[in-house]
């Protein structure tokens, strides 16, 4: 089972470092755009809308990582009191009841909302804006599922900790 965590572990970090990349690549996105703008007199829509492209990418697929962290925000008024495997059951029926159904669901109707934008041929409303635009509304689908093999990982972590305290 520490295999089976381990190659989750390392999908999870990959993540995050395509989501850390994607934080620099807006950065530099950004900072190009304001130079243009309030030097050069000279804006672009395409470059604009690239920021929130960017951006969303980067906090979409930044979930799975942080899950992985565990950085993600909890009420701990029960949780800190519990032991070790009590925390450990309370993570793997969350995972199980809460997570993978949920992202299952975000996977489902994602999918069919990436694929007609794709079939429409979408493409941004603003002249000179981006093409493509279910290449962003991919990311939905595409995050949840990144976030199920991350929630996979920290499950497999809980059951060989509810298994390490039994025995």
């Amino acid at each position: 089972m520490e295999q089976l965590q381990n190659i989750f572990d390392r999908f999870s970090n990959i993540i995050g470092k395509i989501s850390a990349t994607l934080m620099i690549l807006l950065l530099i996105n950004v900072f190009y755009d304001v130079i243009a703008r309030y030097f050069f007199k000279s804006s672009s829509i395409a470059l604009q809308e690239l920021e929130w492209h960017l951006f969303a990418s980067m906090f979409l697929l930044g979930i799975a990582y942080t899950l992985k962290e565990e950085g993600h925000v909890r009420v701990d008024i029960f949780y800190e009191k519990l032991s070790e495997k009590n925390r450990a059951w309370v993570n793997s029926l969350g995972c199980i009841f809460f997570l993978l159904p949920f992202c299952a669901l975000i996977i489902w109707y994602g999918y069919d909302f990436t694929l007609e934008a794709y079939h429409l041929g979408e493409v941004s409303g603003d002249p000179g804006g981006l093409s493509h635009r279910w290449l962003i509304k991919a990311m939905i689908p595409l995050s949840a599922l990144t976030l199920i093999l991350s929630g996979l990982g920290m499950l497999v972590k809980n059951l060989r900790c509810i298994v390490a305290v039994t025995h």
